[in-house]
């Protein structure tokens, strides 16, 4: 069983039983600027949910039951068999001249030790949290993925993967579309392949 914290004023368009992917993604932003922009961008009426949200502290919120979908990937059919979880990361920072500090594309500071990888045009990333923010993450896959069936794979990249809409695991938002950078290249996927490999 996993601890939630549920937040209850968010409506999804609707439920679909067909769960067949869970897609990683990134708030790009702290955890409670993200909630509040769910709440109240488009006057309210925000349609790009989530259905979990993993801190990087490792508290869970849910934003929607799982069978519930909305319009986080812009596709239908894609949203409605996919299970969104967000994890809690800033993404991807530049360097402020002259300093150790870094900030990221809304102004948000990083005052700690940046990863540092060259992809998609960009160099320096925010890792995430291994200890507890990864730790919450692989108990929600496994309850989720032997509550739905869903295979528990995952591919060793978050590089853009052909045929990736008949895949059925674990992806990130990357894996879709070459201009979206989440997960950022700090997050270790064979970690969480070879975590997924052992709970079979």
């Amino acid at each position: 069983m996993v601890d939630l914290s549920e937040l209850t004023e968010f409506k999804p368009l609707g439920s679909s039983k067909n769960k067949k992917q869970i897609i990683l993604c990134e708030t790009k932003r702290n955890v409670k600027n993200y909630i509040n922009s769910l709440k109240y961008r488009y006057n309210g009426e925000n349609k790009n949910l989530p259905n979990f949200i993993i801190s990087r502290d490792g508290e869970i919120y849910k934003i929607m039951e799982p069978l519930s979908y909305a319009n986080y990937m812009n596709d239908s059919v894609l949203d409605k068999k996919s299970i969104i979880i967000c994890m809690e990361n800033l993404g991807w920072l530049e360097r402020k001249p002259l300093s150790s500090i870094y900030i990221n594309w809304i102004g948000d500071i990083y005052k700690k030790e940046a990863f540092e990888k060259r992809w998609r045009d960009r160099v320096f990333w925010q890792p995430y949290d291994e200890e507890k923010q990864i730790e919450s993450l692989k108990k929600l896959l496994k309850n989720l993925c032997d509550e739905f069936t869903i295979p528990k794979i995952c591919p060793e990249s978050n590089v853009r993967q052909e045929g990736i809409d008949n895949f059925s695991g674990i992806i990130s938002k990357s894996s879709y579309d070459f201009r979206s950078r989440d997960l950022n290249p700090s997050f270790n996927f064979k970690h969480l392949k070879k975590f997924l490999e052992n709970d079979k």
